[in-house]
């Protein structure tokens, strides 16, 4: 049986092409909350997974969610593979923007790239709260 080819590509440079190219309405609030994720912890990685911005530590743990293009989507998840869940995730949201899709994913809706800018800290708390339980 054939190997599916890998959707995955690495490193800042090849995401920041990505992002040159894209058409979102949100895209600058995008980036600057990709900055803002990858400098939330000095091991976090970059690339692009399921054609959008994509976060790894020893697996991916967030990815954006691009389309449809009507607010900025951030899902958090343990990977693609299903995993055993050893604890019931929790995240403290003081503002709303956390829906829970599964018990260990959930997506991060912020409708508004100004909302996006104004919720800046919160959001990277809410992704360091995702960090810290898959430890």
């Amino acid at each position: 049986m054939a190997k599916a080819k890998s959707n995955i590509v690495a490193g800042s440079d090849q995401v920041n092409s990505f992002m040159e190219s894209l058409d979102h309405p949100h895209k600058a609030a995008i980036n600057d909350l990709r900055a803002a994720i990858k400098a939330a912890d000095s091991r976090i990685v970059e690339e692009i997974k399921w054609n959008a911005p994509s976060f790894k530590l020893e697996d991916h743990f967030a990815t954006f969610k691009l389309h449809p293009p009507k607010s900025i989507q951030i899902v958090l998840h343990r990977g693609a593979k299903p995993k055993p869940l050893a604890i019931k995730f929790q995240i403290e949201d003081r503002h709303g923007l956390v829906h829970w899709k599964a018990a260990d994913r959930c997506l991060l809706e912020i409708p508004t790239s100004e909302m996006a800018m104004a919720l800046k800290s919160e959001i990277v708390d809410l992704v360091r709260q995702w960090i810290a339980q898959l430890e």
